[in-house]
């Protein structure tokens, strides 16, 4: 039996964590192209503001742990943190891969014909949520007709203004494990996606939130084996650092 006879996601339920995140540095532009390559449909990736009020993607509030810099964002303008190298410490094929904005990102998307799953947080040196969501309404409205958008987020506050602002977009709620009240939570957003990791997942809860019409995509699992039971269950897609285990 292959992989390919097993059940599994729909080809454009399968987002690139980070992007192509097991392939090329993660939350790059290499690394949006690594997933479009692969066949992905989607990204998953992470925005923050700099000092100077530029969203850039990045999953860290500091650029010491993917880039050649050292320093948190709120220290740090667009021009300083596009200036360092974020792919030499994945692997030397790829130094001189940069920290792209999110406007530069947008554009990119639009020409690989990628969607994106933006996630959101609040970071504390950020001014405050309603500069964010701003920001991220912004940058989002230059997309091309192509680029479909979706907002996800662990903070219900963060998505619940998003929806205030882009109430057509689809909201997921991330949770490593989905607290008991997860339909309360959700109604209150409201949200109409959960985004849980894979170790958490249960056939009861699929059957209940697909009872709900309610989507659940699993984080971040790079084994389509883990997942097979879950499908039938209910389970709408997969968050993956290697899109390409998912779509063979």
């Amino acid at each position: 039996m292959t992989f390919s006879s097993l059940p599994g996601p729909a080809a454009h339920e399968v987002q690139a964590h980070r992007g192509a995140s097991a392939i090329a540095p993660e939350n790059t532009l290499a690394a949006f192209r690594a997933a479009a390559e692969a066949g992905a449909k989607w990204v998953e990736l992470d925005v923050a503001l700099s000092a100077d009020g530029t969203l850039v993607v990045i999953h860290d509030d500091s650029v010491d742990r993917t880039s050649s810099g050292t320093g948190s964002l709120g220290e740090l303008t667009a021009a300083q943190i596009g200036a360092l190298d974020a792919g030499a410490w994945f692997d030397p094929r790829f130094a001189g891969e940069r920290i792209p904005t999110l406007a530069e990102t947008i554009a990119a998307l639009g020409e690989l014909g990628l969607s994106a799953n933006v996630e959101i947080k609040q970071h504390k040196h950020h001014k405050s949520l309603d500069q964010l969501v701003h920001a991220v309404q912004t940058d989002i409205a230059k997309r091309s007709a192509q680029t479909e958008i979706m907002i996800s987020s662990f903070d219900p506050e963060a998505l619940n203004a998003m929806h205030a602002l882009e109430p057509n977009l689809e909201m997921a709620m991330l949770w490593g494990r989905p607290p008991e009240d997860w339909a309360d939570q959700l109604a209150a957003i409201p949200a109409g996606t959960i985004h849980m990791h894979f170790k958490a997942l249960s056939i009861g809860m699929l059957e209940e939130t697909a009872k709900r019409g309610i989507k659940v995509r699993a984080w971040t699992c790079n084994d389509p084996v883990q997942l097979i039971s879950f499908w039938e269950a209910g389970l709408t897609g997969v968050i993956t650092d290697n899109p390409k285990l998912f779509l063979e």
